[in-house]
């Protein structure tokens, strides 16, 4: 799933260590999310839209299979 994350972790000057320290999950598991190789669980999204002030259908971009 496309999303923004990297682009708020830059903008927030923030490391991939640091964001991930922040919400509770591995470096490694940013990476993979900044890297659209790993879709995080709900619990994970929120907690990162709460931190970057924006709605979780803002920072991750879904794409219907009926569009």
């Amino acid at each position: 799933m496309k999303n923004k994350v990297r682009e708020l972790r830059k903008r927030h000057e923030l490391t991939q260590h640091e964001l991930a320290e922040l919400i509770g999950i591995s470096r490694q598991a940013i990476n993979a999310i900044e890297k659209e190789k790993f879709d995080p669980s709900l619990p994970t999204a929120f907690k990162l839209s709460e931190l970057f002030k924006i709605s979780i259908e803002e920072l991750f971009i879904f794409k219907s299979l009926y569009y």
